[in-house]
């Protein structure tokens, strides 16, 4: 494992742990969206399906249950705790995620290298990661007062996804025939959207101003 992609590992880490204390210890999940939470279960749900079958290391699947467990237990707080489901926003929260599922899950069944059941299921969880932010960065978009702790969670989110294309880079040059486009495509696609929420948040931290999302 290279520096790079135990960076973007942390940082991953990192934006779950935000998350998880904004949630639990100020009983609040306003201006995050449970749309996105879900989306991220599935995605974990589909990607570590060889959690108990393919055995890598202690700290793979230390990772993948850490993830699993965290986004399970978001969904969870956000749809049935009796304090933090008072502050979820679901008049705001409204975008259609199952427009993001059906066709990732269409072009994981046409795009994909091999033509097993986990192997789908893996191509659909990168195809859906990659889009997975949108509800939320929707979500912003309309409430636009930022507090900032969604700030940071989202930051760090779109910074594991930058480390990741750092790992792969130094991967394609160090090691031989490492190429993965499915991988390189979706991750590219997923930084992008985060572009317009970096400007905002660098604009806001340089002129030490609250973060807001134009209209």
């Amino acid at each position: 494992m290279n520096i790079f992609r135990l960076a973007g590992d942390m940082t991953h880490l990192a934006s779950v742990l935000v998350l998880l204390l904004k949630i639990h210890t100020i009983k609040s999940c306003a201006g995050i969206s449970l749309k996105t939470q879900e989306l991220y279960a599935l995605v974990f749900i589909t990607r570590y399906l060889d959690i108990f079958t393919d055995f890598i290391s202690l700290y793979n699947t230390t990772m993948k249950l850490v993830f699993l467990g965290s986004s399970l237990s978001i969904v969870w707080y956000m749809k049935h705790h009796k304090i933090v489901r008072r502050s979820y926003d679901k008049d705001q929260d409204t975008f259609r995620h199952v427009l993001l599922v059906v066709p990732c899950l269409i072009l994981a069944l046409v795009i994909h290298e091999k033509f097993t059941f986990k192997e789908v299921m893996w191509t659909f969880s990168i195809f859906l990661e990659a889009v997975a932010i949108l509800p939320q960065l929707v979500l912003l978009q309309r409430t636009r007062n930022i507090d900032n702790l969604t700030g940071q969670y989202i930051l760090l989110l779109g910074a594991y996804r930058s480390l990741y294309i750092l790992n792969w880079v130094y991967r394609y040059f160090t090691e031989p025939h490492f190429v993965h486009w499915i991988t390189w495509i979706s991750g590219l696609v997923q930084t992008l959207l985060y572009a317009d929420f970096f400007y905002y948040y660098f604009q806001s931290w340089k002129n030490n101003t609250k973060l807001e999302l134009p209209a």
